[in-house]
């Protein structure tokens, strides 16, 4: 049997009584409980806000220009090559 994981930390939202029954006549047509039905929501919506800043689109022409950019050959920077030689302050 697979054991849950340990759910230590709580959030806690106020909501508007027209708020609080449209959430709890959702997580019914779903067949949730409201806890259920707001975690699921906030991991799905999450999700997509966090995707949003991985994922991007292009259209024909910035992708052309794109796969231009990593096709090239890579620069040498002196610079940056001198910073990463240094041992750094931690060490």
């Amino acid at each position: 049997m697979a054991t849950r994981p340990v759910k230590d930390d709580r959030l806690h939202v106020r909501l508007t009584l027209a708020q609080r029954a449209r959430v709890n006549q959702a997580a019914a047509a779903e067949g949730r409980t409201v806890t259920e039905f707001a975690l699921a929501a906030l991991a799905e919506r999450a999700e997509h806000v966090l995707a949003d800043r991985r994922l991007f689109g292009l259209d024909d022409a910035a992708w052309e220009s794109f796969q231009a950019l990593l096709d090239r050959p890579a620069q040498v920077r002196p610079r940056l090559a001198e910073l990463l030689a240094r041992t750094p302050p931690a060490e």
